[in-house]
């Protein structure tokens, strides 16, 4: 059996995701789940999305800039200009690449684990969770995506562990049973994994700022 490999928002940071590829060691038995937000304000999002496409050991959640820049491909409108950037980034080859966006899943259930992008609202069940706070969910006030009040994590308790990402921080949120992956790489800091048999953190640091921090990333 191989290893599972969680890693947190890429953000188009292919030569850093090379960087942790080598640094984990990614077997041909393992496999590599991304927590969404595979596209957007690094310089390489065509390059990481083809090697999602290309090996069958990756997969991804869908994140929320993930499904703008799908909405996007599709010729749809109010995108910000880092998502319009990625859209005629990818727009000669729009049909393909809105293929693979469009099937990404919203959650992936690994068992003792979950992998979301964003969050999970404590007491729901899996199964009954709203789209917008897998993709959005940040605190458990009036408005999800607030960075001001109580975060989902300090509250969530189970059953499952909670991989996600969506919330940069370095070093990663922790909750009771949640472990938050984005650790800003594509502003300047790490792109992080999560090793589930080793029960293991790997990061390897940003080769640069690829865009401007919003909110606290570190």
């Amino acid at each position: 059996m191989g290893r599972t490999v969680v890693v947190g928002d890429i953000h188009g940071c292919y030569d850093e995701l090379q960087d942790l590829l080598g640094r984990v060691g990614l077997g041909a038995g393992d496999r590599l789940v991304c927590v969404g937000d595979l596209v957007v304000k690094g310089e390489k999002s065509r390059e990481v999305l083809d090697l999602f496409m290309a090996d069958p050991r990756f997969s991804s959640v869908a994140g929320n800039h993930d499904r703008a820049v799908l909405r996007g491909l599709r010729g749809g409108s109010g995108l910000k200009a880092s998502q319009e950037r990625c859209v005629r980034e990818l727009g000669d080859d729009a049909p393909r690449y809105a293929d693979f966006l469009g099937a990404l899943p919203l959650l992936i259930d690994l068992g003792t684990h979950v992998v979301v992008h964003a969050g999970l609202r404590p007491g729901v069940p899996l199964g009954e969770q709203e789209p917008d706070d897998l993709l959005e969910l940040r605190t458990l006030g009036p408005d999800r995506a607030s960075r001001e009040g109580v975060p989902w994590y300090e509250v969530y308790d189970g059953p499952q562990t909670v991989l996600f990402g969506h919330w940069p921080a370095s070093p990663p949120r922790r909750g009771p049973r949640a472990l938050g992956l984005d650790t800003g790489c594509v502003y300047g800091y790490q792109l992080t994994a999560y090793v589930l048999e080793e029960d293991k953190i790997v990061s390897v640091p940003a080769r640069r700022a690829y865009s401007p921090p919003q909110g606290r990333a570190a």
